[in-house]
């Protein structure tokens, strides 16, 4: 197997602290430097539509959400991993972009809903589409059978890490 980026800071971890079990480090530290690589391609994938991630994400959040592709603020909050305050200030700026809609609550008077405009809904499954494709290539490399156990693994980790 070719020596990665993080066999060469677990192995100086090692030398320098050969005390410590640093193997939390190859998967996590992996994990990591996945994860900010992914970032950057997808930023690339939805910058060429003219978004940004958080774009993409409450964007796509409404789209999940099947006709009439609509969500209270308080589920896009819980969609996104974002706060209330930083939320009200995303749909303020996709409203201008004309990607969302406003409407009143017909359940809550006091409350709204934000609803995906016909533009809204090109961007995002045409950022999609493209994202796919990006992603379908980084993946490329790791053999078929593999990507379902690895897929499960990730789960597992991840199942557990959710857990309140």
């Amino acid at each position: 197997m070719p020596e990665d980026d993080v066999d060469r800071i677990v192995s100086a971890w090692r030398r320098e602290r050969p005390e410590l079990d640093v193997t939390p480090l190859e998967i996590l530290s992996r994990v990591s430097r996945l994860a900010r690589r992914l970032d950057l391609a997808r930023g690339a994938a939805f910058a060429e539509h003219g978004l940004d991630g958080w774009e993409f994400d409450v964007l796509s959040a409404l789209r999940r959400a099947g006709a009439p592709y609509e969500l209270s603020p308080g589920q896009l909050v819980a969609e996104t991993l974002v706060t209330s305050g930083t939320m009200t200030n995303r749909v303020d700026r996709l409203l201008t972009r004309g990607y969302v809609e406003r409407h009143p609550d017909p359940r809550d008077r006091r409350g709204v809903i934000v609803r995906l405009t016909p533009e809204g809904m090109k961007a995002v499954d045409a950022a999609l589409d493209d994202l796919l494709g990006h992603e379908r290539t980084l993946l490329a490399e790791l053999p078929r059978a593999d990507r379902g156990s690895l897929a499960d693994q990730l789960r597992a980790l991840l199942v557990s890490l959710e857990r309140p």
